[in-house]
């Protein structure tokens, strides 16, 4: 059996002094797209942090694996380095560094030199599927972009960026229809290319129900009430997070 991209083993995590998760335990295998979904406040987005280091959590108890190698206590940085990637639920805005320069300065830190006439022909045909105005190259990042531009420009990222494993958080969050069907054309784009492993957090289904999912966990109160396939993001479309909220309280 192929080594998973990402293996949580009971994992526990602290916020203020608090349990936010607690035994979490997950796999997620090459070009493999898992959901994490759960209703607001399960600990879902707080996961996604600690899987990248974030470090005003605590990790508690057990081990995050990453290719097999253990980075429970690794930096950010470091775990970016290694091929991890996170579309933050609220982008930041950073004046006077442009959406391109970003992009192509991330890209160099991870793999050397880049040639800048590839760079510009990849970010043009990448730009052009999200339906990005060529001008959103030149603003600065998410500086005066709409929500929806904004998660448009981290799926730009990802796509340029091809990481091993992408972590998604809410990325759906605040967007129209039409934005929802781009941003997941992006996320098909990034697997088809790369076979890259996706782990997207969410507590609305309309991203997932746009693209094919091999494993589903249901989070509730910081803990799996439920795990699954495709089936499962079904089942919370029609009736909700009423049953899974009754399993964890059990």
């Amino acid at each position: 059996m192929a080594q998973p991209v990402l293996k949580c083993q009971h994992l526990g995590i602290q916020f203020g002094g608090l349990k936010a998760v607690d035994d979490f335990n997950m796999e997620i295998g090459e070009s493999e797209l898992v959901g994490l979904i759960g209703p607001n406040g399960a600990g879902k987005s707080t996961l996604g942090y600690v899987l990248m280091g974030a470090p005003k959590y605590t990790v508690t108890g057990g081990q995050i694996l990453f290719k097999g190698e253990d980075i429970t206590h690794e930096s950010t940085d470091k775990r970016a380095k290694a091929g991890m990637f996170l579309s933050f639920q609220e982008p930041l805005e950073v004046p006077g560094l442009t959406l391109e320069g970003f992009i192509r300065s991330a890209l160099q830190q991870k793999v050397g030199h880049v040639r800048y006439y590839d760079f510009k022909k990849e970010l043009a045909r990448c730009m052009d599927i999200l339906q990005m105005d060529a001008s959103y190259a030149e603003r600065s990042l998410n500086v005066g972009f709409s929500g929806g531009e904004k998660k448009k420009a981290e799926i730009l990222q990802l796509m340029m960026l091809k990481p091993s494993l992408a972590i998604l958080d809410e990325t759906d969050s605040g967007l129209d229809v039409d934005a929802v069907r781009l941003v997941s054309k992006g996320v098909e784009e990034y697997q088809k290319d790369h076979n890259g492993a996706l782990l997207i957090i969410t507590h609305s289904t309309r991203i997932l129900d746009a693209l094919s999912v091999d494993y589903t966990h249901v989070l509730v109160n910081g803990k799996i009430a439920a795990n699954g396939d495709g089936s499962l993001v079904e089942e919370i479309n029609v009736n909700g997070y009423e049953r899974f909220e009754k399993m964890a309280e059990a």
